[in-house]
């Protein structure tokens, strides 16, 4: 009976023990479930994003400028003399016909009397063969030979006159003198290479620049316009960037596009006009010329708000459930990039909520808290002129 009793008390003490035992365990489980939800939900990361608006952009893409006078054309001697004048000074303001330079002619001068001198020996010689063919005492034929020498010595004379006067350089054109090569005294030629000065009306000036190949074909596209004619026409206005860094106050216009490329540099020429009645901008200035792009309602993502593998661009785009609120990556295709954004050209919509920045600390998939945050507090493209 005694040991019937004493198993019956260690029945009881192992089922205490089990029943405290299972208590404890479901205790502890309690906790650790608790705990590994709180850590769970430690781990969901507050995120910055934005939503996508629709902007108008304009963007602008720079070339390499010189500019010349509207109307520049060079002033040279038609004889070889020395200058015994200089008349002009660098900068003066000239008009067509006024005389800038003057040649030694005391040679000239010299031939000039002895060809008036042989015509008048001519003539006195036609003048006695008249009346004797007349009367029939010399031949037609001398008297023609007569007036022949006669011609041939009022030519001569001409001739010299011709370069007396051509030793006199005048102005070619309205305008401004530029930089004088020779002084009194120096030796000139027709054939030296060059020449003695150029004078430019540069009320209005030409910029001339290049684009590549590419980048010709994609500009004119881009424009409005049937033909290449209307093309042109259509084009926006351009900005000269002068040598100081400075955008020079009037705007200018495209007027014309070489119609051929060049096979050495691959590049098409471009002329554009501007107004100097300032005569701010000289002849053989240089500088920048900003061609403007303009996108009109178009989507724009910073650049920050990206990222790119095997050549494609993603953005972390914001995907709320019913379980909470994750980010899936989305490509994009780019039709323009402007120093800290892009310009979308498809991939993504207007609206459409993504992540600011950080995206590489992201994973696709990845739950998050977003915290909504205005476009414009990240980026103002359409406050900012942005060049290339």
């Amino acid at each position: 009976m005694r040991l019937l009793k004493h198993t019956r008390i260690n029945k009881l003490k192992m089922k205490r023990y089990l029943i405290i035992t299972l208590g404890l365990t479901i205790i502890l489980s309690s906790c650790g479930g608790k705990n590994a939800n709180q850590n769970k939900g430690s781990q969901i990361k507050k995120v910055n994003t934005i939503q996508l608006p629709l902007r108008d952009i304009t963007t602008h893409k720079t070339y390499t400028a010189r500019i010349e006078g509207v109307i520049n054309s060079e002033a040279r001697p038609k004889i070889a003399g020395y200058i015994t004048d200089v008349l002009v000074d660098e900068g003066q303001r000239v008009h067509k016909g006024q005389v800038l330079f003057k040649l030694e002619t005391v040679a000239l001068n010299e031939e000039a009397v002895a060809a008036q001198a042989n015509i008048h020996a001519a003539q006195v010689q036609v003048d006695q063969l008249i009346p004797l063919v007349e009367k029939d005492i010399v031949s037609e034929n001398q008297l023609a030979t007569a007036e022949a020498r006669l011609s041939q010595a009022k030519a001569t004379y001409q001739s010299i006159q011709a370069n007396i006067g051509y030793a006199t350089v005048k102005s070619p054109v309205d305008g401004y003198v530029g930089q004088i090569r020779i002084r009194k005294g120096n030796l000139v030629s027709p054939n030296d290479p060059q020449p003695l000065t150029t004078v430019s009306d540069i009320n209005e000036v030409y910029a001339y620049f290049s684009m590549n190949e590419k980048e010709y074909l994609d500009f004119l596209m881009e424009s409005e316009g049937e033909t290449r004619e209307e093309k042109i026409k259509n084009l926006p206005e351009v900005t000269l960037i002068m040598a100081n860094g400075h955008a020079y106050p009037n705007k200018g216009k495209i007027q014309t596009i070489n119609s051929q490329i060049d096979r050495r540099t691959g590049t098409i020429d471009f002329r554009a006009v501007f107004n100097n009645e300032s005569r701010f901008l000289t002849n053989g200035s240089t500088g920048k010329i900003q061609v403007p792009s303009i996108y009109k309602d178009v989507i724009v993502v910073p650049q920050n708000s990206t990222y790119s593998q095997q050549d494609k661009t993603y953005v972390m785009k914001v995907q709320k459930s019913d379980s909470g609120t994750f980010v899936v990556t989305k490509p994009f295709e780019i039709l323009d990039e402007i120093r800290n954004f892009y310009i979308v050209a498809e991939g993504v919509e207007e609206g459409e909520e993504i992540v600011a920045a950080g995206v590489g600390q992201l994973s696709s998939g990845e739950r998050i808290e977003p915290v909504l945050h205005e476009f414009d507090s990240i980026i103002k493209p359409e406050k900012v002129v942005y060049e290339k």
